[in-house]
């Protein structure tokens, strides 16, 4: 069977306040034409199919245009929720949408009830994890101390437990929407982090033939079987260095998984560059960055005036201006960013309360600011999903 895995549309965000509708609405002509010419058996769609949990108009008439278009081709498709979406919203007429080969999985108390496709060889069955934000869903998967790790192994028990009554032979794929360890993170990805650990491990996903993961905005192979497609299109400078695709997946008859990357057009390439002002303006090998989407970090000691209106006279698309002046290493300003750099919520407050009273905290405080941290993110989470 051959399964095209993809993740994190985004559908309805812009890039540094540049509408990429137009670039999503190419992605998903890309995606349909993948489909027809490669012969695709089954999409699966890992997750963050828009942006927020209250998309715009457009956005969603863009993917009500590609649920069209999917289900014309007759290819069976598998959805669910990311962390951006709201699964109530993108979950309603699930049921009917079912009849037209579009398969919505938003629902945690349905993680162990898969959709079955059969192809020459027999059933393969697809189990749709959502996201599963650990402090909404721990009563549902009845854990004791909610976390990623421990809501993800009860769904993945359930997912055994049903491939296990099966018939010998069924093959799997699990689409998952998760931070797994090994996987490298850009600044595009809303921080997950729970209990002060964002990371589940890959053998969370052990038994099944392949894991389509989304979350992670880089195309990733943690394992052979468990994989990261990436976001289609670039969301942040930090993905400068990415190379967008889809992976195309061959699951032959006993399971095993051959993989495929299918390049995605971006609308425009991004570009990082850094030093004083009139370098950048006279650096002859920046010639190749002029039509590129602009990151500018200017280094001069002294701001100068004017600068983007002078950078955009070079590189017309100029989209951020970051000021990081050189300074000598014992500046104080450099040793303060040194000590952020890399360094969770949870540290920096343990840092804090350490230079305020002389004492880092003791455990049980540890657990009063971890406590403190999850439930801000998970009453952003409750507040972005209600109705």
């Amino acid at each position: 069977m051959r399964l095209l895995h993809t993740s994190d549309w985004h559908l309805g965000r812009a890039f540094h306040r540049v509408n990429m509708l137009g670039a999503q609405a190419e992605f998903i002509g890309h995606l349909v034409t993948t489909v027809r010419e490669r012969e695709v058996d089954a999409v699966v769609v890992s997750g963050d199919v828009y942006d927020r949990a209250v998309p715009p108009l457009a956005a969603v008439e863009l993917f009500d245009d590609a649920l069209h278009r999917l289900a014309d081709l007759g290819v069976p498709t598998m959805m669910i929720s990311g962390n951006h979406d709201s699964a109530r919203r993108l979950g309603v007429g699930a049921g009917l949408i079912d009849r037209a080969g579009i398969h919505l999985r938003t629902e945690p108390s349905a993680c162990g009830t898969p959709v079955v496709l059969t192809d020459a060889h027999g059933d393969v069955a697809f189990y749709g994890l959502p996201y599963l934000e650990p402090a909404l869903v721990k009563d549902e998967f009845r854990v004791d101390k909610p976390g990623h790790e421990a809501v993800l192994v009860a769904a993945m028990d359930r997912v055994r437990a049903d491939l296990a009554a099966r018939a010998r032979g069924t093959r799997s794929v699990v689409l998952a929407h998760a931070f797994v360890t090994g996987g490298e993170a850009s600044d595009s990805e809303r921080d997950i982090t729970v209990g002060g650990v964002a990371a589940v491990p890959a053998g969370v996903f052990d038994g099944v033939d392949y894991t389509a993961l989304g979350h992670l905005h880089g195309c990733q192979t943690i394992t052979e079987r468990v994989r990261y497609s990436g976001s289609p299109l670039a969301y942040s400078f930090s993905e400068a260095d990415h190379s967008k695709s889809m992976w195309l997946v061959d699951l032959d008859a006993d399971g095993a998984v051959t993989a495929e990357r299918i390049d995605c057009l971006a609308p425009r390439a991004l570009a990082r560059i850094r030093g004083a002002l009139e370098e950048l303006l006279a650096d002859p090998a920046l010639v190749r960055h002029e039509d590129a989407w602009v990151e500018a970090t200017l280094t001069d000691a002294v701001r100068p005036s004017d600068p983007m209106a002078r950078l955009t006279e070079r590189f017309p698309h100029t989209l951020s201006l970051v000021f990081d002046p050189d300074r000598a290493p014992d500046d104080p300003d450099v040793s303060y960013a040194r000590r952020l750099a890399g360094r969770s919520d949870q540290q920096i407050a343990e840092d804090f309360v350490a230079h305020v009273r002389g004492a880092g905290p003791d455990e049980d405080e540890r657990g009063v600011l971890r406590d403190a941290f999850d439930t801000v993110r998970a009453d952003a989470v409750v507040r972005e999903v209600a109705p």
